[in-house]
């Protein structure tokens, strides 16, 4: 009888520390999950912002006033643009050949 008894109380023992074990691990695993969410919403808070920003840089008033500024260019006009008819352009490749 005591042997069954020593047996039972170490079967109660390790069943305590294996719930104490797992009741661990899911507050650990519960905690690693909602710092995740955390981290997802944080990075769709910042996805949403960098999408306003690049719509913003983006305007077509904002690409022309870098056009102008950074690349210094102008406008397309008829005094400078220069139109190619095809008999020019196949005239000039005839005389381009050896």
């Amino acid at each position: 009888m005591t042997r069954l008894s020593i047996f039972l109380l170490l079967a109660v023992i390790a069943s305590a520390l294996a719930l104490v074990h797992s009741q661990y691990e899911t507050r650990r695993l519960f905690m690693a999950l909602e710092s995740a969410n955390k981290e997802a919403k944080r990075l769709a808070v910042d996805q949403d912002r960098l999408q306003v920003e690049r719509r913003a840089q983006a305007t077509p008033l904002r690409v022309e006033q870098i056009a102008r500024q950074q690349l210094q260019m102008r406008a397309a006009s008829p005094a400078i643009t220069q139109y190619v008819s095809s008999q020019d352009a196949a005239a000039s490749g005839k005389e381009a050949r050896p």
